[in-house]
């Protein structure tokens, strides 16, 4: 029995469905959303409610229902109100700036790191040490924080990277901590 997948989906007002077959379309004022779905996995619209239901109680299947029916609400829901991810720069000389739509980062290397802003991402710099990643997808919004944090991850002995505002650095003591 799916906890998840069983629950139903209501679609806020201003927000439009189109299901074709295993293909999905989401509407709303921030955008268009669309996905494929897996065949095993059967999406019914009545009015502004959302039912997501698998063809049998195979493990696989059963594993699928939950999936879908949160990759529909976050496409709801994404359309709606955008999803954010906050990252951090510690680390002495560590910066970032917004040249356009693509983020300058110093990162202690030889030269400047250019990262370019995939399409439907947006970046926000509040202050020279964080950057805000926004977008109506959620799932590129996490994979575009990941590859930000690749740049120059957080090391465990100083401090210094890139780290994600939520997280927390376990530090380790040096050579002299015997």
């Amino acid at each position: 029995m799916s906890r998840i997948g069983n629950k139903s989906i209501t679609v806020p007002a201003g927000v439009e469905v189109k299901v074709d077959g295993n293909h999905i379309m989401v509407k709303g004022p921030k955008g268009t959303l669309e996905r494929d779905l897996h065949k095993n996995v059967s999406v019914e619209v009545n009015e502004n409610v959302i039912t997501v239901k698998r063809i049998d109680d195979e493990p696989f299947n059963r594993s699928l229902h939950g999936l879908t029916r949160t990759l529909i609400n976050n496409m709801v829901n994404g359309v709606v109100n955008e999803f954010t991810r906050e990252l951090q720069i510690n680390g002495v000389g560590y910066r970032v700036q917004k040249q356009g739509n693509n983020l300058n980062l110093t990162l202690g290397y030889s030269h400047p790191v250019i990262f370019e802003a995939p399409q439907g991402i947006t970046f926000d710099v509040p202050n020279a040490n964080t950057i805000i990643v926004k977008g109506i997808d959620k799932e590129l919004v996490g994979q575009t924080a990941a590859e930000i944090r690749t740049k120059r991850p957080p090391e465990v002995y100083r401090g210094k990277g890139i780290k994600y505002a939520e997280e927390v650095i376990r530090r380790k003591e040096g050579k002299t901590g015997k």
